[in-house]
């Protein structure tokens, strides 16, 4: 019996606009931040729904995009920290902010708040990748960051 060793062509691309980002800003502190990721979160679920959004930087801070990750049920939604950084790779961020949202509008970050951030910049750093910020958000337009309370 002869085995196929055959294996498919793998390409990685990134195709950045030709256009320059005219309304983009520069990414200098938690609060541009927030008022960046907040148009990525869809209003008439956020008191209901958890959200996971992925802000991508360039190495100047500009936004290079934005990667809804994951939309989960009232209380809970899944990260898979592979697709985000295979997705700061292919878009070769230097820096990420991750946003999620707590439909209850409870600011305190959970305990697994806290353990995918640290696993998310664990992996971060090997990749010379900054993880910048983690911030959570309300549907009462509170925000908390994990960066400006010193939990990065």
């Amino acid at each position: 019996m002869k085995i196929n060793y055959d294996l498919q062509e793998l390409q990685v691309k990134y195709k950045p606009s030709k256009k320059k980002l005219t309304n983009a800003e520069k990414i200098v502190c938690s609060e541009k931040a927030y008022n960046y990721l907040l148009k990525s979160f869809n209003n008439d679920t956020l008191a209901c729904q958890e959200q996971f959004n992925v802000l991508f930087l360039n190495h100047a801070n500009y936004p290079i995009g934005i990667y809804k990750a994951s939309l989960g049920g009232l209380s809970a939604t899944v990260v898979d920290i592979k697709l985000i950084i295979g997705l700061a790779l292919k878009s070769l961020a230097s820096g990420i902010i991750i946003s999620h949202n707590h439909p209850s509008g409870n600011l305190t970050p959970s305990e697994h708040d806290c353990l995918i951030t640290k696993k998310l910049k664990e992996a971060c750093s090997y990749f010379d990748i900054k993880l910048l910020d983690h911030i959570i958000v309300t549907p009462f337009n509170e925000k908390f960051s994990f960066a400006d309370n010193g939990r990065l």
